[in-house]
């Protein structure tokens, strides 16, 4: 005979020992279920855990032995704790709520009373998920509401926040998309200079405290898809879904002028401090070539065309062709206007070492020179330089804050002065393998104005693979036709106390100047070569400048020509670019050579181009060699 069996009323769970941290972690949990935050179901298993937890806890720290009670909800229990301690009293009880903050226990009293009573009209409508088991009802997950509000924001399209870093970057991608002379796409300098005005935090410094910056919403908007990221160093440009919610952020700019929106950011030098105080205050000339276009109203359109700075500098272009419009108007001199002024007494004058300089070599002969620098109380910081040994830096001061976790990075000018270091032996090396004259155009290349070759003696000459007689010519030749000055020393202790002497002197020279700021692209537009006596200087900022530098950056087509030109012996960095600037493509050389009638016109054809600073012409001889080179079908004989 089986087993009797018992039929009855199953007995109802007895309410958890710790209802308070139940409410808030199903308070928590709620608030994450709203903003679709996946951190909801990181609650509900806390929740799942403590519900079948049957001893009472005493503060945050103890629930830390209970499964999915980790380091971050404790904490917030405890402070959730105290603070209900100090808005209830310290003898608040806190396993036992009140009938005002409690959530469940009423309706299992309404509940069992009515089933008592027998009288199952007093019930009130309870929905499915209300007849299951407090266990299963918080499988069910969030009710109806919460699952719509959920889905509407997935379905939602998504759109920054006003004034934040994506906001900026978008709308600036599409002012520039809009140009149509520009290029289609922004480098990361570029994007964050002209992307600060729209954007209330610093796009390149961390605020006091925290990591990141503005510029840490630009890969979302690459995991959006509203970004394209392509080459190395990085560009920058919009899709197709980028374009389109541009503009309707454009649209809901409601004729917001942002070029009069002032960039403050954290930690930066007020620019227009000085501008309330003094009238028609204007920037020092430099070579004489400064207009100063700043009024000294506020309410006048000079500073709206001067944007965020309130003030300007008028320079000369480089080239006068490209600033005169087809209509043949006059001359429009570039108005630049820097990312940052650097005051005197704002910065430091520092020298900047490759790393390359004091790592390796026989017996730690590298490290003799840093010790010599170290001994002669030189400041300097050993970096990584993708163009010469040696340059020079102006470092912003920073005030450190007590407390602060992390200092914000300094910003950086580099002078016009940067040197490459040889030995006689590294010399003839590089000689033969090519890197002396690639290195050479590297440094034409660079940006900085006036580049020095510190040649330094070694042990005898006569035992090197190339003659001393070449090698004295290269070393004239690449003062002479090259243009470098040329700095010849005995020893390693003669260099360091010539990069001391040089040292000391730019901290002089520099010691009463402003210092402003310039892009690569914006060095290409003037001239901003100055003389020591003006009272201000325009610099490369040293991020963009040791970008541009980098050996195996991606290349133009331009510059993967020139390099190609060089191979020809006999083909300086000179005549290269003196082909360049007639044939800046292998198509239009190519096309060109197509147009001549007979061999002879087109062996004859770039034998005329003038050249350096002689203008001498390329001459018959490398203009048939260019010619055999491009012409021929076959291999070269």
């Amino acid at each position: 005979m089986s087993a009797s069996v018992k039929y009855g009323r199953k007995k109802p769970l007895p309410p958890s020992p710790n209802p308070l941290f139940l409410q808030w972690l199903t308070e928590w949990r709620d608030k994450a279920a709203e903003k679709g935050k996946r951190t909801q179901f990181v609650y509900q298993k806390a929740i799942n855990t403590l519900r079948k937890y049957p001893l009472p806890l005493r503060n945050g720290k103890e629930a830390k032995i209970l499964q999915n009670f980790g380091d971050g909800i404790c904490k917030m229990l405890d402070e959730k704790l105290a603070q209900y301690y100090l808005e209830h009293g310290p003898d608040a009880p806190i396993h036992c709520l009140s009938t005002s903050n409690s959530t469940e226990q009423p309706k299992l009293k309404r509940r069992s009373s009515s089933k008592r009573s027998g009288n199952f009209s007093d019930v009130p409508a309870v929905s499915m998920t209300d007849n299951l088991e407090d266990d299963q009802r918080e499988n069910v997950g969030p009710c109806s509401s919460k699952r719509s509000k959920m889905a509407d924001k997935k379905l939602r399209e998504y759109v920054p926040q006003k004034r934040s870093g994506g906001y900026a970057v978008l709308l600036t991608l599409y002012q520039a998309s809009k140009n149509p002379h520009g290029r289609g796409f922004m480098t990361k300098p570029e994007l964050q200079r002209e992307a600060q005005p729209l954007c209330e935090k610093s796009l390149t410094l961390p605020d006091p405290g925290c990591k990141y910056t503005a510029w840490s919403s630009v890969s979302t908007l690459v995991q959006k898809g509203l970004v394209i990221k392509t080459n190395n160093p990085a560009r920058y440009s919009l899709t197709e879904k980028g374009v389109e919610l541009a503009m309707k952020l454009e649209k809901g700019e409601e004729g917001l002028d942002t070029a009069v929106v002032a960039r403050v950011p954290l930690e930066t030098v007020d620019l227009t401090e000085d501008e309330e105080d003094a009238d028609n205050q204007r920037l020092p000339a430099v070579s004489g070539s400064w207009t100063n276009t700043n009024n000294s109203s506020g309410e006048s359109s000079t500073n709206t065309e001067l944007g965020a700075f309130g003030s300007g500098v008028s320079l000369p272009m480089e080239d006068s062709q490209e600033s005169q419009s087809s209509t043949g108007c006059e001359v429009v001199p570039f108005l630049h206007r820097p990312e940052f002024i650097f005051k005197p007494g704002e910065f430091n004058i520092v020298l900047c070492v490759d790393f390359i300089e004091t790592t390796g070599g026989a017996s730690g002969r590298k490290q003799e020179l840093v010790a010599e620098l170290k001994k002669n109380g030189v400041y300097f910081d050993i970096r990584k330089l993708h163009v010469g040994d040696f340059l020079w830096i102006a470092q912003e001061k920073l005030q450190y804050i007590p407390g602060q976790l992390r200092a914000p990075q300094p910003r950086e000018l580099v002078l016009d002065y940067v040197v490459e270091r040889k030995r006689m032996d590294d010399l003839c090396g590089s000689i033969i393998d090519g890197r002396f004259r690639e290195q050479k155009f590297r440094l034409k290349r660079c940006g900085l104005k006036k580049p020095v070759y510190l040649i330094e003696d070694h042990g005898a000459v006569q035992h090197l693979s190339i003659p001393e007689s070449t090698l004295q010519q290269a070393i004239v030749n690449t003062q002479v036709v090259d243009g470098f000055f040329i700095k010849r020393t005995k020893d390693v202790r003669e260099s360091a106390a010539y990069l001391t002497i040089m040292t000391r002197y730019l901290q002089s020279l520099y010691l009463t100047k402003k210092l402003l700021s310039c892009t690569k692209e914006e060095d290409s537009k003037f001239d901003r070569v100055c003389s020591p006596s003006a009272d201000s200087s325009i610099l490369l900022t040293f991020g963009e400048f040791n970008e541009g530098a980098m050996k195996n950056k991606a290349q133009t087509v331009k510059e993967v020509f020139a390099r190609q030109l060089m191979q020809i012996s006999g083909i300086s960095g000179e005549k290269a670019s003196a082909i360049l600037e007639k044939y800046s493509t292998p198509a239009s050389l190519l096309k060109a050579y197509n147009e001549c009638t007979t061999l002879t016109d087109q062996e004859k054809m770039l034998s005329c181009i003038k050249c350096g600073k002689l203008q001498r012409n390329l001459g018959p001889a490398l203009s048939k060699t260019v010619a055999q080179l491009y012409c021929t079908d076959g291999p070269l004989c």
